[in-house]
Parts: C-alpha cells; structure tokens; sequence
C-alpha cells in the first residue's frame, strides 16, 4: 500500500544547481585517473574523441533519464517508472533491487578503499618524526595487538560508512553540503591539471592514433571510436542517480532535466580536456604503460608542486566518500520509493518528523552494507555492477517508449523525440553484448565471473520478489 499521506514526507529543498553538482560529483569518481592510460593505449592521441563518443552515447540514455524525472519525479526512480510503464510488479521489483545492490557494492568496495588508504597513511606518518608520528605509533600498535590487517580494514570501513549514514539522516540539506564540499575537492583536482598542463596544449597531432591503426581506413578508425567509447562511456555512469532524489527538488519539471543533463556537459568538457592536457603532457605510449597517468602528468607539468602525490590522495579520498555518500542517498531514497509502490514493507517507507529523511531505510542500508564488508565477497559483486546498470538503462529507454504511446500519460517540462529512448535502449543492449563477450574472452580467468554474479542477482531479486509476494503494488497514480 501507499505510504499514507498523513505521515511526513520527503523535505523538497534541491534546486538546479545543487542537482547538477550531485550529478558531476556522482561521475567524477577516482576511476578517471586510471581510465585515461587505459584509453590512450586504445585510441593514441585521439583519446579526446573516445570521451565525445562515450558522451553521445551516454547523453541518449541520460536524455530519457531527464524527461522521466520531469514527468515522474519520483524517489523509486528506475523501479516506479518500470512498474508505471509495463505494470509488472515483479520487473519493477527486479529493477529495483539491482539499482540498489549496484549502489551497495560500490558503497562497500569504496570505504575500504577508503580504510586501506587512510592505514597505509596513519603507518606512513608513524615512520616520521614528531608528537604526532608517536600518536601515530600507538594507534597502529593498538590496532596490530588487537586485530588482524584485514579486520582493521574492515572495521574502519563499516566506521565511515557509519559516519556517512550520519550525514544523510542529519538532512538532504546537510548531505548536499557534503557533495558540493567533495565534488569541488574531486573538480579541483582535474582543474588543476587542466591548468598547469594547458601551456603543453598544440604540442602534438590529437588525430594520431596507434601505428598498427594509421593507414587502414575510416572504417577502422570509427571501430576504434566505438572502442574507446565503450571503455569511456562507464566513467559516466552516475547520472541515473539523479532520479532517485528528484522527490526532494524543487520544482522537479524544470530543475531535474537542467541539472542532469548540465552534468553531464560539465562531465565532458572537463574529461575531454583533461583527456588533451594528458597527451599534450607525457606521450601517449608513456600514459598506456602507467599506472597512475594522470598523477604523472601533474607531476611533468608542475614539477615545483611539492608531495603532489599526498595532494592527489588526499583527492583520492574526498572522490571515493563522495561516492558513496551520493550512493547512500540513492539507495535509501530507492528503498522508500518501492515501499510507497507497495514493492516492499511499508516499514522502509517511514520518514522521521523532524530530520524529514527515510531513517529506517537509511538505517536498513547501513546494516546490509556492514554485512557485504564483513562478508569479504564485495569484488566479484562489484564488478557486475556495470551489467547491472546497463540492464536498468535498457528497461527505463522501453519504459519512456510505452509511456510516450500511452495516451493520457503526463507530460514533463522536457520532452525527447520517441526515437531518444529507442535508440537509448539498442546502445544499452549492445553494450550488454559486448560486455559479456569480453567477459568471457578476455584474457582475465576471472572475467566471466562478473555476467555470472549479475544473472544470480536477477534470479536471486525474482526469488525474493515471490517469496515476499508483495499484493498491493501501485500500478498508477491517480494524482499525477
């Protein structure tokens, strides 16, 4: 059932702004750093044109994206348009839970990455001298008496995730404060690069692409396009968290379209040019090879900048916990979301009278999370997060399509010509095919666990969904 309407709900206070920083700050993740050297191995110094590919390819599905929260601003997101869409509750369900097992596992293997790196440097400052490497000293002294390494790491991790939890109970206000604060951190970072590395730019051919490439036609340098974009076209995943919260903003119609689709252009202008920066700085062989291309790049450029590297992980940090702050909202506002479809317990649904936030869900996700990290089985979760993602993308481009046949559906503020989200939908599933074809011909023995584990979650979600029988789904909404 419905959560009822004398209960408090969700507080509406995001504006455009605020929306478009939670949507750059969800795309700019740590994983550009390394995404660069694995792209110029790939396209050479063309590299740029791989993150204009990825972008229009992206943009289609985030054009669908824009024009359903501006129809249907919603915090179930993915789930309630599916179940609005082709009324099948048992999709929706499906839909749902892996949107939020995609957040969960990032969630997980970002604070204890998080964890690793602030071990690794709470021992590197006790090497030092001073007050505070003795601190230091008795902390991981303490720590090694008491714990194993691993179950440090495991322990801080479920420590800031608790502290993150904190956050989003306190207030959406008080989590978009923390966004901003990180995705600033995150932009400053690759700003910074763009600036010491812009004196380089004009410094080489931005159209030469491998040797073994130049010389066999436009036919092969568009596949190597398509190629690259692929690689490129997962650094901006982090869109679709958008419609999670579009409940919480402020005249939705309007400010979910121009903020989302504003991150994504800022999302490319500042890919692509420190994509151009990178191989204006170093070659594009030397970037291929690295391990940390764009650290490299910061340091050729500006080699007066002291200790970058500390400056870089400390970027690191802010990039990874903005993850997984904007992944705890989406998931909390997610879970309240199907709980007002009747997909789950009301109970999930609850919202505290005064913070205005959904604290049995928020509490509901941190205890989950605290079991994946203690599990120790989040990688092989983690990476079929992509195919996951990439399912739900394919279903809310159908989604848009049958609504948009339907006569009577409610028209948003943005609307997409009908060929958007068809379009959306093919790309998606191509790229479905492609990710399980190198999954399973790659030269990783491990690869094809992650096609495995993403079936298992669908069958695991459908299992859960008819043992739960949930009766009293919410097919449509009277009051839209």
């Amino acid at each position: 059932m419905p959560v009822p309407t004398t209960e408090p709900s969700l507080r509406k206070s995001l504006g455009a702004g605020q929306v478009a920083l939670y949507g750059l700050g969800s795309m700019l993740g740590a994983g550009i750093y390394a995404l660069v050297g694995r792209a110029a191995g790939i396209m050479g110094n063309a590299v740029w044109l791989a993150f204009f590919a990825a972008m229009v390819v992206a943009m289609l599905t985030g054009l669908s994206y824009a024009c359903v929260g501006s129809r249907y601003p919603k915090a179930g997101g993915a789930a309630y348009v599916t179940n609005r869409a082709l009324r099948k509750p048992w999709l929706s369900y499906v839909v749902g839970l892996c949107v939020t097992m995609s957040g969960l596992t990032s969630m997980a293997t970002g604070s204890q990455a998080m964890a690793e790196t602030l071990g690794t440097a709470l021992r590197t400052q006790a090497q030092t001298g001073g007050l505070l490497a003795r601190i230091c000293q008795a902390i991981t002294a303490t720590l090694d008496s008491a714990l194993s390494a691993e179950m440090q790491v495991k322990l801080i991790a479920i420590g800031i995730v608790l502290l993150v939890g904190l956050v989003i109970y306190r207030g959406i206000r008080e989590s978009m404060w923390l966004n901003i604060l990180c995705t600033l951190v995150e932009a400053v970072g690759l700003l910074f690069i763009i600036a010491v590395g812009i004196r380089f730019w004009g410094s080489v051919d931005y159209l030469e692409v491998p040797a073994k490439i130049q010389g066999q036609g436009d036919a092969i340098l568009i596949m190597l396009v398509l190629q690259g974009a692929v690689l490129m076209f997962f650094s901006f995943i982090g869109f679709e968290d958008i419609l999670n919260v579009s409940e919480e903003v402020k005249n939705p119609e309007r400010n979910v379209p121009v903020g989302l689709l504003t991150a994504m252009i800022l999302a490319t202008t500042i890919y692509m040019a420190v994509a151009i920066t990178a191989v204006s700085v170093i070659p594009w062989q030397q970037l291929a090879e690295s391990k940390t291309p764009l650290m490299e790049v910061a340091t050729r450029a500006a080699p007066w900048f002291e200790n970058i590297d500390k400056v870089y992980i400390l970027i690191t940090l802010f990039a990874i916990g903005n993850t997984a702050l904007l992944n705890f909202i989406m998931g909390s506002r997610l879970l309240y979301g199907m709980s007002a479809q009747g997909l789950l317990p009301r109970l999930l649904g609850r919202v505290h009278p005064v913070r205005r936030t959904p604290h049995v869900a928020i509490g509901v996700l941190f205890v989950i999370v605290s079991a994946l990290i203690l599990s120790g089985e989040v990688k092989s979760l983690a990476e079929s997060t992509v195919l996951l993602l990439l399912m739900v993308f394919t279903m809310v481009n159908i989604s848009l399509v049958i609504l948009k046949l339907r006569p009577n559906e409610p028209r948003g503020g943005f609307e997409v010509p009908i060929f958007v989200p068809v379009l959306g939908a093919i790309v998606c599933l191509v790229l479905i095919v492609i990710r399980t074809r190198e999954a399973w011909t790659g030269s990783d023995p491990n690869s094809h666990i992650a096609p495995i584990v993403a079936l298992s979650i669908v069958i695991l979600s459908l299992t859960l969904y008819f043992i739960m029988k949930p009766k009293n789904a919410v097919m449509n909404e009277t009051e839209d």
